[in-house]
């Protein structure tokens, strides 16, 4: 068995452990494509377009509630009378804007996924939290390298 494979069966057991579907369903689907001889072809895809595909299926499920008539413009229009509203609105523009350059970070730092990984994994398994993906998680990365290297600058 290759270390590849035990680190996958590793992640596995601690996506066992922690309760994250969403891991544990990634890395059995990595590994059954590997194992049955397919990774050659696809593993390059993933890594090409996987973040672009994941960013997509994430935006078909938010945009449902509008294409099901849940959300439309009475919902808007209230909002827009709400001081929350605002702040969410801010606020989703913000993410959008950390995780952009995430994306970046992924593909040209691709150990930072795994340090991101391992994040993820030790928040759901030890306090609760919920794994969003490591976009985000890389976005913020991003931001706090760049105020470092800002504050790394001044100093000389």
């Amino acid at each position: 068995m290759s270390q590849a494979s035990i680190f996958m069966l590793i992640l596995l057991a601690v996506a066992v452990i922690a309760k994250n579907q969403s891991l544990m369903v990634a890395v059995g689907f990595l590994l059954i494509i590997k194992w049955i001889g397919l990774g050659e072809k696809l593993f390059p895809l993933f890594q090409q377009k996987g973040i672009n595909i994941g960013v997509t299926v994430i935006t078909i499920a938010v945009l449902t509630p509008i294409v099901t008539g849940e959300i439309g413009f009475k919902q808007l229009g209230e909002a827009v009378k709400s001081s929350y509203a605002w702040v969410a609105l801010g606020s989703g523009i913000l993410v959008a804007l950390i995780a952009a350059n995430g994306i970046d970070l992924l593909k040209n730092d691709p150990h930072i996924t795994t340090a991101l990984v391992f994040g993820t994994i030790l928040s759901v398994a030890l306090f609760k939290g919920v794994a969003v993906g490591p976009l985000i998680g890389a976005g913020i990365a991003y931001f706090a390298m760049k105020i470092v290297t800002f504050f790394s600058n001044l100093n000389g």
